[in-house]
């Protein structure tokens, strides 16, 4: 049997098995609504058997992809579409990556993806499998019926179409012909290799939170039950969904050749519609817990955050807009995504209309806002500015489809357009989580607003007055120079604000990442004072999300610098051949490049590699030499540029070699960008601060220190009463500390998370995620300006 047909097979069973897993859990849960519990069990446990039986078939369908990979065997299309030629050290990642590389492979790595996530709610569950939890599956394994349904039905998405005769010669060996087709050169990179799945496990694992609030919807349970038991899928696939933008970021930055790391690209923008949505169904979920409210919200974020799942798919392979990254249109999937997306939506806004009355707060005041000046503002502010911002930014992306007589109709937005737009949102946004640990529930005392907010505030003070400094004399120069040489670059700068406004807006940016940072240092030092053996967990948890508050801050002034203060010079470099000299060198600010040489090499797989070498100076001071290169691919002659970078503390000199002219001169693209630095520290602060509460769980866990469901209960009923006593008499005891009462609130999460039914996997996660809401608040603020 050819490993094609094996393939297919695979591909039968997980479509069978999807179909028996959806109609055995539907009738399980008829037979339970009509008391009939010992059948409905029976019929449950076959549908979810049925899950685990979907996950191995695409776990084979994924291993005969991969064998053929490793194996060189190409007998199947698509591995002969994605086959990487490297010869560098890490050429095998490549091969692994060729399984995500293409539309098929992309969408069979994804169904798997959602199967293991499916087997892990079926495993997780399986000592105390409620009506919920069932349905939550039901769900989940209709969307991964959709998923077969397109790799089955569709001969453009068919990953195991055998190849066509006419690439191999009489003797079986792949010809000249076979020899243009492989992976795209520019996917040849360790970060560009890694980027996809990890989006893709964010992708996949935000269908669970969706399913369990549909299921939820459907058994009419308005309990934090369903919340327990998604979150931590839900801070487990948004963590890897910022992982994956990130990773996304660094190889733009240092693979594509323009110095940037986000573009407003349609497909970046789809990775990122997501994760601006799951921020706001964290924060939801947060308020689910604690108070009972924000219920219809939560169920609202969750089928959004799952609509902007497909949306990204439907706008990739859907040919509906133009990108560098997505794949052709198919109209297979025109239809089964445009349908997944109406129906998430439906699923939501229907179910809410039925359940109106059993989804409301448990304390109709709850979902009632006494003061802005409360967390529950914040919240608000959060979702909406979250929620708004998302909806904008899809309809600017999907825009040039759109006919012309709508706002932006059958216009191709340019990033100038989104900036301009994404800034002070993303700088209102922060100042709102610079500001909201330091408020109180249902209105705060302004006492003890001042008292907690003093010390951070004059700290936050001298932050301010450095950073000024430095754009005063760094900055503001570097933006006036640009604007004064014209051309493209000074449009593009002054398209985005006249100066005062531009150069205004960094100033308000640098104040609220000022205070953000100090906030969040002090928070931290609170988080770890008086630590006991029954809080550490919760300490750590706090003191995690008070390091991504202040990552936060740090990206912030790393993003105005890098994006809005870039020095950008693109010019020929005269060269002669004879005296292998260049006659003058390329200056850039204060630095200067001196040619030193160049270099031609054949790699082993048939690429040209050509490379020019520079020593840059600095002031007259030696700091470093560069060696840009394009890579010429032999077979189709593509071109990809190898950026050379030269990192300081405060700034990168990236330099670009784009070839020659007809006279034999260099082409240079040569940038400096400023604090870019920070982008890359600050992120990788934010992904330390979210895993912090996962350790801090795990380790609680070894030491034995969590109690039964009992005793966390009561622990829970008791901080709960606490809570609200502090909430009401805030106004009374004007000596009242914000951050005690953010303490309490914090206890009754973890509380709550351990008391849920079923120590599982998920309500595992979720316990640590509930602590890690610093975390959350903090990821957020990098959606709306970060990008």
């Amino acid at each position: 049997m050819g490993v094609s047909m094996i393939g297919l097979l695979g591909l039968l069973v997980a479509f069978a098995g999807c179909v028996i897993s959806v109609l055995c859990l539907g009738v399980a849960h008829i037979l339970y609504k009509k008391r009939s519990f010992e059948r409905s069990e029976t019929f449950a446990w076959g549908g979810r058997l049925a899950a685990v039986l979907v996950a191995a078939a695409l776990t084979v369908c994924c291993a005969v992809l991969v064998w053929c990979f490793f194996t060189g065997d190409n007998s199947i299309q698509y591995v002969l579409d994605n086959r990487s030629n490297s010869v560098s050290d890490i050429a095998w990642l490549y091969k692994l990556a060729g399984l995500w590389a293409g539309r098929q492979g992309s969408l069979l790595f994804w169904a798997w993806l959602i199967a293991v996530f499916n087997s892990v709610l079926v495993f997780a569950t399986r000592r105390d499998a409620r009506p919920l939890d069932n349905g939550a599956l039901c769900i989940a394994q209709l969307v991964l019926t959709a998923f077969v349904s397109v790799l089955l039905f569709s001969e453009a998405n068919m990953p195991f179409l055998t190849t066509d005769s006419r690439y191999f010669a009489e003797n079986g060996v792949l010809n000249a012909a076979a020899s243009m087709r492989s992976m795209n050169a520019l996917l040849e990179h360790w970060a560009m290799a890694i980027h996809p799945p990890t989006l893709f496990i964010g992708y996949a694992g935000l269908t669970l939170p969706f399913a369990y609030a549909v299921a939820a919807l459907i058994v009419d349970d308005d309990s934090a039950l369903w919340v327990n038991r998604s979150t931590g899928y839900l801070m487990f696939s948004w963590l890897l969904l910022g992982i994956g933008i990130g990773l996304g970021a660094v190889w733009a930055y240092v693979v594509l050749g323009w110095g940037g790391y986000w573009g407003w690209d349609p497909v970046e923008n789809a990775s990122l519609l997501p994760w601006l949505v799951g921020v706001a169904l964290i924060h939801s979920f947060t308020v689910y817990r604690q108070r009972g409210a924000f219920k219809r919200w939560s169920v609202f974020c969750a089928c959004l955050t799952f609509c902007f799942v497909v949306l990204g798919t439907f706008i990739t392979r859907s040919g509906l807009v133009q990108s560098v990254h997505a794949f052709e249109g198919d109209p297979v999937s025109l239809v089964m995504f445009g349908a997944l997306i109406v129906l998430s939506l439906l699923a939501g806004i229907v179910g809410l209309v039925v359940r109106r009355k059993s989804f409301g707060a448990v304390n109709a005041a709850d979902d009632d806002i006494e003061s802005m000046a409360s967390k529950e503002a914040a919240y608000y502010v959060n979702n909406l500015i979250m929620v708004v911002f998302a909806v904008l930014l899809a309809y600017m992306t999907v825009s040039s489809a759109l006919p012309s007589w709508l706002p932006f109709g059958g216009q191709s937005l340019s990033a100038g357009t989104y900036n301009a737009i994404a800034r002070p949102l993303g700088i209102a946004y922060l100042a709102v989580l610079a500001i909201c640990p330091l408020l109180g529930w249902r209105r705060t005392d302004k006492e003890a607003f001042w008292r907690a907010a003093r010390v951070p505030g004059l700290c936050a003070l001298v932050l301010f007055v450095v950073l000024m400094v430095y754009f005063a004399t760094y900055l503001l120069p570097s933006y006036n120079a640009m604007i004064a040489m014209g051309g493209t670059t000074a449009e593009g700068l002054l398209e985005q604000g006249a100066p005062a406004y531009y150069n205004g807006l960094t100033v308000v940016g640098f104040a609220v990442a000022s205070l953000l940072v100090f906030n969040a240092l002090f928070m931290a030092v609170r988080a770890l004072k008086r630590v006991t053996a029954a809080t550490v967990r919760r300490r750590l948890s706090l003191f995690g999300g008070s390091v991504a508050h202040a990552a936060m801050g740090i990206i912030l002034v790393g993003l105005i610098g890098s994006s809005m203060y870039v020095t950008e010079v693109t010019d020929y470099v005269p060269y002669s051949e004879d005296e292998d000299a260049t006659v003058e060198p390329f200056v850039i600010q204060d630095f200067e490049l001196q040619y030193t040489g160049n270099n031609i090499e054949e790699l082993g797989n048939g690429n040209v590699k050509y490379t020019v070498y520079f020593d840059a100076y600095r002031d007259g001071a030696f700091v470093g030499s560069v060696a840009p290169a394009v890579q010429v691919v032999g077979a189709t002659q593509q071109q990809k540029l190898e950026a050379s970078v030269i990192s300081f503390p405060l700034e990168d000199l990236f330099v670009v070699y784009r070839g020659v002219n007809e006279n034999g001169d260099f082409s240079m693209d040569v940038r400096v960008n400023p604090l870019i630095s920070l982008v890359w520290v600050g992120f990788g602060l934010l992904m330390v601060g979210c895993l912090i509460p996962l350790f801090a769980k795990r380790a609680s866990k070894r030491e034995g220190d969590e109690g039964d469901d009992e005793p966390a209960r009561v622990l829970a009923a008791e901080a709960a009463t606490a809570d609200e006593a502090g909430a009401a008499g805030a106004a009374e005891r004007p000596g009242i500390v914000e951050a005690t009462a953010a303490e309490e609130v914090a206890l009754v999460e973890d509380a709550e998370g351990d008391g849920a039914a079923g120590a599982d996997a998920a309500a595992t996660a979720a316990d640590a995620a509930g602590a890690a809401d610093g975390a959350d608040e903090a990821g957020a603020a990098g959606a709306g300006e970060g990008k």
